[in-house]
């Protein structure tokens, strides 16, 4: 910084960072990335307000108890609200354009975020006329799961 007429002035640097990482899964989300693996989507029920949590977690964030109760849901569910991604961002895992939304999967009580696939995602309102908020889809699995989150390519809308 430096004083010019009694003011400071300041300058922005723009540069990347890059951080090379690694997640500790813990017992909870290897269950749940192992059970992908099978083609199974696994959440986790809360003992006090018996809600299913997808994907699973290891405690209730509404009333902070343990979740031990294994729960499979269905690979079918419906959209709850979506975005068109067409911008490019750092740390994104597949390339623009495409569609993210949050899904509630039959069998259980919150959001689960995936991406919606099989639409046209150049033109939004050809988008528009095939996702909407209670559109029903359907897991699109990847043929050799790995025991990722990509295990489901997509989800796609289902007539």
């Amino acid at each position: 910084m430096s004083q010019v007429e009694g003011k400071t002035e300041s300058r922005v640097y723009e540069g990347v960072v890059s951080l090379p990482y690694r997640w500790a899964l813990g017992p909870v989300n290897t269950r749940f990335f192992d059970e992908l693996k099978q083609k199974k989507i696994m959440g986790t029920r809360c003992p006090s307000c018996e809600r299913v949590l997808v994907p699973a977690r290891k405690f209730c964030p509404r009333c902070f108890q343990e979740l031990e109760e294994w729960v499979q849901v269905s690979d079918t569910g419906v959209v709850e609200t979506w975005a068109l991604i067409n911008i490019r961002f750092s740390g994104q895992a597949i390339e623009p354009p495409y569609v993210s939304a949050s899904i509630r999967l039959d069998g259980s009580d919150v959001g689960f975020v995936h991406q919606i696939g099989g639409v046209e995602v150049n033109d939004l309102e050809k988008t528009r006329e095939r996702v909407k908020i209670g559109t029903r889809v359907k897991a699109r699995w990847r043929d050799e799961c790995q025991g990722d989150i990509f295990d489901i390519q997509y989800f796609e809308p289902v007539e």
